[in-house]
């Protein structure tokens, strides 16, 4: 009788059950800590997830947003609308549908530009560890120069280099593709010091020696044999690296150096509300602000976790 995969694995036992036995699985269950943040982060990505859903209001529909609601504080004060719970912004965009989609552009920046300086960095790394030679000190040379500058001053270099070779007419449009971009060209280095020396160990172990005398060619080697082996770390490093992204991902939005002001990202409705905080529309700061705090500590917790659970030696 046919059996899915859920059913069947290796020596018979199904592959939820070797989940559910497993170390990390063990780890996660007597850590409140890590289950209060995974909790928190799995809420922040379904809200992101499912945004035209959940919110409200569509901030990015001219039709749903009147300028004459604009600066209106949240329900429970006094002049208060209860459509809007949470107030509006200077646009009349309410607050909620804002943090909503906001957090949404946040995540999916942060990803984006995880993902790439990931493939950037463990791509770089993995042929420097298993090539070596010039190639090892070019790399290697580069990453220990770029780590030396803070990771959000290299952001702004990229992003502000990257804007000023393109069009004016498009630096709106891709605007969120330049902030990837550079996020990602600025994390990229740790990433590769992690994966080459993982793979300076691995390259030496005799599974790969085997490889190499059957006359498989380094880069079959490097993609399926030793890649596989030196993921751990990296994936690790890229969850407590997302959170970096967030904040980076803020920091430039906030600097005006980021997503426009049209666009309603974390970092953008901290700015706005910034420039209104001493006029006592606190709510335009403080809402965007305390998502993105509890938002990082949350991802920040779960990768602390995540690191200290994959370490044997603290097992």
């Amino acid at each position: 009788m046919a059996t899915t995969p859920l059913e069947s694995g290796r020596n018979g036992v199904s592959l939820w059950t070797r989940i559910k036995d497993h170390d990390v699985t063990y780890s996660f269950k007597r850590s409140p800590l890590a289950i209060g943040a995974a909790v928190v982060t799995l809420l922040f990505f379904i809200s992101a997830l499912f945004a035209p859903l959940l919110a409200p209001l569509d901030p990015f529909d001219p039709s749903q947003i009147s300028l004459w609601d604009g600066k209106l504080p949240p329900a429970w004060e006094e002049g208060g609308n209860p459509q809007y719970l949470l107030g509006t912004d200077n646009q009349g965009r309410d607050m909620l549908s804002t943090l909503l989609y906001g957090g949404r552009i946040s995540l999916a920046v942060g990803f984006a530009a995880v993902f790439f300086g990931m493939a950037l960095g463990i791509g770089l790394g993995v042929v420097a560890g298993y090539v070596g030679g010039w190639f090892e000190a070019i790399v290697m040379r580069l990453a220990d120069v770029q780590l030396t500058i803070p990771g959000i001053l290299v952001a702004i270099l990229i992003n502000g280099i990257l804007r000023a070779v393109l069009p004016v007419d498009l630096r709106d449009e891709v605007a969120i593709y330049v902030v990837i971009l550079a996020i990602g060209l600025s994390d990229w280095p740790q990433f590769a010091r992690v994966t080459r020396a993982a793979t300076m160990v691995e390259a030496e172990k005799e599974y790969v020696q085997a490889a190499r005398v059957i006359g498989l060619r380094p880069f079959i080697i490097m993609v399926r044999h030793i890649l596989p082996n030196v993921l751990r770390p990296a994936l690790v490093l890229a969850t407590i690296g997302l959170a970096l992204a967030i904040i980076a991902e803020a920091t430039l939005s906030f600097l005006g150096q980021g997503v426009p002001p049209t666009t309603p990202s974390l970092g953008t409705l901290i700015r706005v509300g910034n420039e209104y905080l001493f006029s006592g529309l606190w709510w335009i700061t403080f809402f965007p602000a305390i998502a993105l705090v509890i938002l990082v500590l949350a991802v920040n917790l779960l990768g602390d976790w995540l690191r200290d659970a994959l370490n044997p030696k603290l097992r």
